[in-house]
């Protein structure tokens, strides 16, 4: 069985197409209730039973995720890759808010910015958008986990070819990489610094 961390991501990449995925083994806790009622939300279908989930994500027809629901996920940011991929925005506000101060996704914003994102902070609301991404040699000051994910989600849909430099090496790198390829991206490297998303 993995993680919850690797359960979340995968949850979160399962909207990058419109798809039907099926997990298993996938542990009933809170952080995972908390991502499938995000899906729920934007459109999808995500059930969870016996260990195992179930997740439409044809039916997405949102790119906005509300307060309430973020802040039930610390680490529901990880939503905004995969929506910008998808649908080419994402409206999320981050957990706690603009109490934060300087903010631990600092890392993440940046490197959509590279790929062509544009974003708007107010409020302790981000609102991202982006008609076209394309690749870019991104270099992270230190290995985020989250940050090297949420680059991987918008980068599977990017044109072009996307380069982390200084990524996390983290199993959940690992397991992202593979459920990405699984689903047709061509994505190398997860385990060591550099990361390569085609």
């Amino acid at each position: 069985a993995a993680s919850d961390v690797y359960k979340r991501q995968i949850i979160a990449a399962s909207i990058i197409s419109p798809a039907r995925t099926e997990l298993q083994n996938v542990p009933q806790l809170r952080d995972v209730d908390a991502a499938l009622r995000i899906l729920r939300h934007l459109g999808c279908t995500a059930e969870q039973s016996c260990g195992e989930v179930y997740i439409d994500s044809g039916g997405l027809c949102r790119s906005t995720i509300p307060h309430s629901l973020m802040v039930e996920m610390r680490s529901s940011v990880i939503f905004m890759g995969a929506l910008i991929a998808r649908c080419g925005s994402a409206r999320l506000s981050l957990p706690g808010g603009c109490q934060l101060g300087r903010r631990p996704i600092d890392l993440h914003l940046a490197a959509l910015r590279r790929m062509g994102a544009e974003i708007d902070e107010a409020g302790g609301e981000i609102s991202c958008r982006a008609e076209h991404l394309h690749g870019a040699e991104i270099v992270l000051s230190f290995p985020s986990v989250g940050a090297t994910e949420n680059i991987m989600l918008a980068a599977a849909r990017a044109e072009g070819e996307t380069i982390i430099r200084g990524a996390a090496r983290e199993p959940e790198i690992v397991d992202l990489q593979e459920f990405l390829n699984a689903c047709g991206a061509r994505v190398s490297g997860a385990g060591s610094s550099a990361v390569v998303v085609e």
